[in-house]
């Protein structure tokens, strides 16, 4: 259940400020006056775009170099081990675009003159190079979730040969994809990627004189913050790992099992728990520093109906037999409530065999985890109606604006800069296309030639129509589900085959708009498309190499990973992705949502997603100034159907943060926050992110860890938070005990 949210991705969520002019209900496109030529047609880029360019800049310089290649492997190396642990935090380029700034300016101080080592004053076009090779590293390639369970749950080891290949095929894909849309996405001005001006707005800040603030500079609070979050994270991290889900509710009477599964942080529904531990509110939404206050508003909503109202409703009044199963796992059963055994069904290839799925079937889950897969069909089809309603007319406009010759001032200078030839790109897909027939036939991977052929037409059908959305709108369709759901009914049976053409088909648009939305980037800031190019294929190219050497060292070093045992490295993201290899691969969609099957009501959620923002549309209509055009269902469907992997208490800590800097800070200390905010995001999340890779070094060098009823109990019976019926059956039976 890999998500996205749509409404706003997340790394756009990461980028920038977002205020009121950015609203997307009230972006409208405005043209200038004919004497305005000279600068875009568009107001809102003219209001952050300078319509002016030095092509004297040195770019690809030795600064760029080292701070853009260390900061991509630091953090392809940190999310991609965060991403196997229960709180899977993700450091973000806004931690690079910070901390590379003061660095390139020491640099730029302490390096002798030189035309190449330090040719000037550090430059914001440096300083773009640096961010969007980070940002091309950040998050966690996808193919590692095909490795991870390949090698841990199905006994297959792809090695490093097939598991590079694989990763970069699917990673590069994109990359080709996104040379031949910088006509229609990149070039005309009617593309505006409104995430990019708020991320503009931040670089000339670092770019311009601090001298209309008093107090701290940015650096020295970084720093601050840093140091005392660093300091900060060895008390739950380490010595007291109780306040990192803190179920004091439960510990009322915690052999109550229904105030266990309601109360239980780790494995329930955490009502009235709370943390201590910053990495468990960021683990899966990110930073709620920098989330604009009515989406936040919007997902808390969503999260409490479904979370804390729906959910716990069906859960007691036992629809689809809930009782027999714990109340929130994304672990697999059988009828009878134990851990459903996948080998028992499979072939020695890994394929179903239909007699001994007959036999011991069906599989079941829990109430929760289907509920959720509802949820997320709802969430696909809502983008579509609520894209329709609410930017159509946009969309439209724009559309026929970038079939026609738009040359503005922005595309005006940059003809000042050679540009990628178009051959460059096709090379790139045709050689990551070519070589993944390789990977799908040398390697067990089970997806036929024309699977792979459907998989690549997928993106390259739907690419552009969703990019465009997402030039507009900020919002990207994700194609997950569909993808899953073609490939589940046209080969039944095969998991990895399954995952694989997922992969292919979903990470491939994703990719492709990260790199159009960077070009773009480069667009704005008259980045050399050349170097722009260079920068996004050498981070692509080390963050494969980053992933896969930190996921095979985790992988056989950690002992019992990906398990209860390995606590934290429990792998949720890796488990969610296993069960959603056995739902729509190993049993197929025909069998887990067709037929007899008690889940096939959840098929009329495509239909209700569809539906339901009408009616809030109309009411925003008539009522124009009221908080009916705040509602967005992409964003609340979406962003709460990532339950399972992520838990009610990720989303009830990141609501609450999220309140006090996003509306109350925001409202009532303006000043600080404008300075600070974004500044203190990075710095608590980088300082969390290294102080929990020393702790993981401190216990693994010195196999000692303090034992007590603040690091949840001691022996057999010890839970993470003393909490220990929460994962618990309704009849008080743990079959994941």
């Amino acid at each position: 259940m890999d998500l996205k949210f749509d409404g706003y991705s997340k790394e756009e969520f990461i980028k920038g400020e977002y205020d009121e002019r950015y609203d997307p209900y009230d972006f409208d496109i405005r043209n200038t006056h004919a004497e305005d030529e000279e600068d875009s047609p568009i107001e809102e880029v003219r209001l952050v775009v300078p319509n002016t360019d030095d092509p004297t800049l040195p770019v690809l310089t030795f600064r760029t170099w080292l701070l853009g290649i260390t900061f991509s492997c630091v953090l392809a190396f940190v999310n991609q081990f965060f991403w196997y642990r229960a709180n899977a935090m993700t450091l973000s380029p806004l931690v690079v675009q910070l901390v590379s700034f003061p660095l390139g300016k020491i640099m730029e101080r302490i390096i002798p003159t030189s035309r190449f080592f330090n040719p000037g004053p550090f430059n914001m076009k440096e300083h773009v190079l640096i961010t969007a090779m980070a940002n091309c590293c950040y998050n966690t390639a996808y193919a590692v979730d095909i490795i991870t369970i390949q090698k841990l749950w199905y006994g297959q080891d792809l090695g490093w040969g097939g598991g590079i290949l694989l990763i970069w095929t699917t990673q590069f894909i994109g990359y080709g994809m996104a040379g031949v849309l910088r006509p229609y996405l990149v070039y005309p001005s009617a593309m505006v990627w409104p995430g990019n001006l708020a991320n503009i707005s931040l670089f000339r800040s670092f770019h311009l004189a601090d001298t209309n603030w008093s107090g701290p500079s940015r650096l020295k609070w970084f720093l601050w913050a840093f140091g005392a979050m660093f300091f900060y994270y060895w008390l739950p991290g380490y010595f007291f790992t109780v306040l990192t889900v803190f179920s004091w509710a439960c510990w009322i009477k915690p052999s109550n099992l229904m105030l266990s599964q309601l109360t239980g942080a780790a494995s329930g529904l955490g009502i009235l728990s709370i943390s201590f531990d910053w990495s468990t509110t960021v683990s899966f939404l990110g930073s709620p520093l920098v989330v604009p206050w009515w989406a936040i508003a919007n997902i808390t909503v969503g999260f409490v109906v479904i979370a804390w109202i729906i959910v716990p409703v069906m859960y007691y009044t036992n629809v689809w037999d809930a009782k027999t199963f714990p109340i929130l796992t994304p672990t697999l059963f059988d009828s009878q409530g134990e851990v459903w055994n996948n080998s028992r069904v499979l072939n020695e290839d890994k394929t179903l065999n239909y007699e001994a799925y007959e036999e011991y079937g069906p599989m079941r889950m829990s109430t929760f985890f289907a509920f959720t897969y509802g949820i997320m069909f709802a969430g696909l089809t809502s983008v579509l109606t609520h894209t329709v309603l609410y930017h159509g007319k946009d969309i439209i406009d724009q559309f026929k604006r970038s079939r026609e010759k738009d040359d503005d001032i922005h595309c005006k200078l940059m003809r000042a800069y050679p540009e990628v030839p178009s051959w460059w790109y096709y090379l790139i897909f045709l050689v990551s296309f070519g070589v993944s027939f390789c990977v799908i036939y040398v390697w067990p991977i089970g997806l036929p030639w024309w699977g792979l052929i459907l998989a690549i037409s997928l993106p390259v059908i739907f690419v552009l129509p969703i990019g465009l959305i997402q030039a507009v709108t900020n919002q990207q369709p994700g194609l997950n589900i569909i993808t899953e759901l073609i490939i589940g009914y046209a080969l039944p049976g095969h998991p990895i085959a399954n995952v694989t053409f997922k992969t292919y088909g979903y990470i491939s648009i994703n990719q492709c708009l990260t790199f159009v939305s960077d070009l773009k980037l480069g667009h704005y800031t008259k980045v050399p498309p050349r170097a722009m190019f260079a920068v996004q294929f050498v981070g692509t190219f080390l963050a494969g190499i980053i992933n896969l050497a930190t996921a095979h060292w985790l992988m056989n070093t950690t002992e019992n990973i990906c398990t209860p045992e390995a606590y934290p490295f429990t792998c949720p993201s890796a488990r969610t992705f296993y069960s959603a290899s056995i739902i729509w691969g190993t049993i197929g969609p025909k069998l887990m949502f067709g037929g007899k099957s008690p889940y096939g009501v959840l098929m009329w959620f495509f239909l209700i997603g569809l539906l339901i923002p009408i009616p809030f549309w109309l009411l925003s209509r008539k009522y124009p100034d009221s908080w009916f055009k705040y509602i967005h269902f992409p964003l609340i469907l979406n962003a709460t159907a990532m339950m399972p992997p992520a838990t009610p208490i990720n989303f009830s800590m990141w609501s609450l943060f999220g309140f006090i800097f996003m509306f109350v800070l925001r409202k009532y200390r303006k000043n600080w926050w404008t300075k600070y905010n974004y500044v203190t995001s990075a710095a608590f999340d980088s300082g969390c992110a290294i102080a929990a890779l020393i702790v993981f070094a401190v216990v693994n060098g010195s196999n000692y860890s303090p034992k007590w009823f603040g690091n949840g109990g001691y022996g057999d019976n010890a839970t993470i938070d003393n909490c220990p019926l929460a994962a618990s059956n309704g009849y008080g039976y743990c079959a994941t005990c």
